[in-house]
């Protein structure tokens, strides 16, 4: 009978002593004279099965030749290993070759490179490191929904197409479908959008937090979470051009109940994640960051602590550091700031009430006139993971504090009147996914963690 790794693992003892069927490919295949041995994985589970063979076999010297990389089906009895670490193998009846691979196949048993395994991203994930970390992301994302369904949210899929602009329309991809080769100008020397398909300039979404506020609006409690983009030119190991963005919204919660939120929802995900993933996480503990499990337990039992930006930077111009960037109570701290300020009070902190000048037009304006109910969240070894506000209910602040801005009111007339329909006080937060990846897997690069990453000059495959 046909069975998965993960199938045999669950109900090891069920199958010990009987004839099961495999199907997956080659790892790794040691030869000698009158037998061998085939380190086998199906993908089902994280850890691969010892395949044992000899020469009884009708087709043992075909069997000999199967290479690195090879698709094969196996059939033979499921008995206890002697080898360290691995529960079971199985002594082979019959092997059979499903698909070749060539001598040149790049993903020989050795270590290989980050840098190489992304020029080969079609082949990665059959490595042990991109095993681990892309099973991760499917569990962490699989966490999120589960958290946010099992607490009466409303998954909504805003644009991915849009005119409106919430990050900046500097920041977003724009799309048309004029021939750039023969573009019609108007009379004051600028193309004439009214002739593109959609009469009007129109981006790829930076975020679906504008649309996502419409819907909390009729739902009380929403979230999205699917991918987004930036026309960042930025190669750092935290930014690329498209990413996914978890994006909750929230009616009738101000900035207290948004932390929370994130705070439940955080320690909720890396529950799930240490709960089915251990073998993954033993791997990255081990090779990729020693501590790793210990730091995503302590995070789980950590008191998450508040804080103003204010008080921030007191601490900062206290502290007998000195920086490469010197905090100022009117800027942004840097990520020496995020990581000196988690060291501080050991574990991670919420920074609130930052200077509005900073912070994006739709962020509520605090009584002092000088700051936003906005928050950032900061986790000990990843610096800034969350990002969230307060949003503005009131119509005639938000109207002042997008002209001050000289942002484009015509793309957004219809958020505005959200104020003017039954508005209320509400908030949401944006969390990159990827960052959170980095964080659960210890592996500090963003082209790790997505399978075809789209950064600055790489857009392969």
């Amino acid at each position: 009978m046909k069975r998965d790794l993960v199938e045999i693992t669950r109900e090891v003892d069920k199958y010990l002593g009987e004839q099961v069927e495999v199907e997956g490919w080659v790892r790794n295949h040691r030869k000698q004279k009158e037998f061998g041995f085939i380190d086998f994985a199906d993908g089902t589970q994280f850890k691969s099965m010892q395949i044992v063979y000899d020469d009884k076999l009708d087709n043992f010297e075909d069997v000999q030749k199967i290479r690195v990389g090879s698709a094969i089906s196996v059939v033979g009895i499921l008995v206890k290993s002697p080898k360290e670490g691995q529960l079971y193998e199985l002594q082979a009846q019959e092997v059979k070759l499903l698909g070749d691979s060539l001598e040149n196949y790049p993903i020989q048993p050795k270590r290989h490179s980050r840098e190489f395994l992304r020029e080969v991203a079609y082949l990665r994930p059959r490595t042990n490191l991109f095993q681990a970390v892309f099973r991760i992301r499917s569990l962490a994302a699989m966490a999120i929904h589960e958290y946010f369904q099992s607490h009466g949210y409303v998954y909504v899929h805003t644009p991915l197409i849009t005119c409106a602009d919430c990050e900046g329309s500097d920041q977003m991809f724009k799309i048309t479908t004029l021939d750039f080769d023969n573009l019609e100008k108007g009379p004051d020397g600028k193309v004439d959008m009214s002739k593109d398909l959609f009469g009007k300039k129109a981006f790829v979404t930076g975020s679906g937090q504008l649309h996502g506020e419409a819907f909390a609006m009729a739902y009380k409690k929403i979230y999205t979470f699917g991918p987004t983009f930036r026309t960042e030119n930025s190669n750092t190991k935290t930014h690329a051009n498209e990413f996914w963005m978890i994006e909750p919204e929230i009616a009738f919660c101000d900035l207290n109940g948004l932390m929370d939120i994130e705070e439940e929802m955080l320690k909720y995900v890396v529950n799930y994640v240490l709960d089915r993933a251990k073998d993954e996480l033993e791997f990255l503990d081990s090779f990729v960051e020693n501590g790793l499990i210990e730091k995503l337990t302590k995070l789980v039992n950590s008191k998450f602590t508040r804080i103003a930006h204010r008080d921030v930077i007191d601490i900062l111009k206290k502290a007998d550091v000195k920086w490469e960037f010197e905090p100022d109570y009117g800027e942004d701290i840097a990520k020496e700031h995020e990581k000196y300020i988690t060291e501080y009070f050991n574990g991670p902190v919420f920074i609130t009430d930052w200077p509005k000048d900073i912070k994006a037009y739709y962020m509520k304006q605090n009584a002092d006139g000088k700051t936003v109910a906005a928050v950032d969240l900061e986790v000990p070894g990843a610096g800034e993971l969350m990002g969230g506000s307060q949003r503005e209910e009131d119509y005639d602040k938000l109207v002042r504090r997008i002209e001050e801005m000289k942002v484009d009111r015509s793309t957004i007339e219809w958020y505005l009147s959200l104020r003017q329909y039954g508005g209320c006080v509400h908030s949401g937060f944006g969390m990159g996914f990827e960052r959170l990846l980095i964080y659960l897997t210890g592996v500090e690069n963003i082209r790790d963690v997505i399978p075809f990453p789209r950064t600055p000059g790489s857009c392969l495959y």
